[in-house]
């Protein structure tokens, strides 16, 4: 893609001989992260167990994008293996390691080694907001309603 956007990369040390994150498909939206953990040291992530798990590179988004670290949904879909604070955030100014918040919701535990596709990142543009205080706000169908206040279907 010509148009695609460019993020500068720096591979950390331990990062190093692993995969540049890539779209699996012409089609995908978010690009893979892998687990930059030693080769002779995986992790097994116990049910109910969380862990933060490295990258191996730091990068350096343009400004007005964010990185979003979301969930790889075959994990969580045959494990019950989510990023726990999806999506995450990465700010265009923070240049420290790619690391993702792993949580096993599943009944096994899962085993992490060096190079497994872990998480994806969506790169997005960011929306500046600023508020003003208003006496009231304008009526709409909806109103109030919150969580569910729309049906279930």
């Amino acid at each position: 893609m010509n148009d695609a956007l460019t993020v500068e990369l720096l591979w950390l040390p331990h990062g190093e001989g692993l995969p540049l994150p890539r779209a699996e498909t012409v089609h995908s939206a978010g690009m893979d992260l892998r687990a930059a953990l030693p080769a002779e040291a995986p992790m097994t992530l116990a049910p109910g167990a969380r862990a933060l798990i490295p990258c191996g590179f730091a990068i350096a988004l343009p400004q007005g994008h964010e990185g979003q670290v979301r969930p790889r949904s075959g994990l969580a879909v045959k494990y019950g293996v989510t990023v726990l604070n999806a999506p995450g955030t990465i700010d265009a100014d923070y240049r420290g390691e790619v690391k993702v918040l792993l949580i096993n919701h599943g009944s096994e535990p899962f085993a992490i080694t060096r190079g497994d596709r872990i998480a994806q990142l969506v790169v997005a543009p960011v929306a500046r907001a600023r508020f003003e205080q208003r006496e009231r706000l304008d009526d709409t169908e909806r109103g109030a309603g919150g969580f569910g206040s729309t049906g279930r279907a």
